[in-house]
């Protein structure tokens, strides 16, 4: 009879700690959709709601684009930062897509994760590999050049960079520096200043 008491006691604790932890888990998917935690989202209640909108703002630009991104193309907005992924024909879709989330409304950053749709060439890809590790090393120790600030691809030859540049000049700077990679057939420079960027300050 105490065993059986003992066992019904410990099932109840099971089943009340299962309660609360639901309780504490509530989600915020609600009307935003987020799928986040508000127990543990470390956002405000304001700024998930500015990114929520800021994400349905560029979903709709990139579908008005091409309906077919809305399967290979995803994008997630964290504090005003914009994070794409998914699989596009060629650079220049990438290139374009870049610029669109850079004039979304608010925004403070863009990382584009966009992979090139292509059968892999392992002589190509070390090729295109070798030349981006040399233009990364060239701005990393150019003093001029704040190297975080810029993302490179390179697909065939071709350099592409993405990113933002505090003075014109450094900007210039980015441009010589991948012009003077061995091998290099084009530099196809998105780069944006900084005094031209909408970034609402809090």
């Amino acid at each position: 009879m105490l065993v059986l008491r003992m066992k019904i006691k410990i099932i109840l604790i099971f089943l009340i700690g299962l309660v609360l932890g639901g309780c504490v888990g509530v989600s915020s998917t609600g009307i935003f959709g987020t799928g986040v935690s508000v127990a543990i989202d470390p956002r405000s209640l304001g700024t998930q709601i500015d990114d929520s909108i800021m994400q349905k703002n560029l979903s709709a630009r990139i579908l008005l684009l091409d309906k077919n991104y809305f399967l290979s193309v995803k994008t997630k907005v964290i504090d005003g930062r914009i994070f794409i992924t998914g699989k596009v024909e060629d650079p220049e879709e990438k290139l374009k897509l870049t610029k669109l989330a850079w004039e979304t409304q608010g925004v403070r950053s863009v990382k584009n994760d966009l992979k090139i749709k292509e059968d892999f060439n392992f002589k190509q890809s070390a090729k295109d590999l070798l030349i981006t590790s040399q233009l990364r090393t060239a701005l990393i120790f150019n003093d001029t050049i704040k190297a975080t600030n810029y993302q490179i691809d390179t697909y065939k030859k071709k350099i592409y960079i993405y990113g933002i540049a505090t003075t014109p000049d450094e900007k210039d700077a980015v441009i010589e520096e991948a012009n003077e990679i061995l091998d290099v057939e084009n530099v196809i420079a998105s780069i944006l200043l900084v005094d031209n960027l909408r970034i609402q300050k809090n």
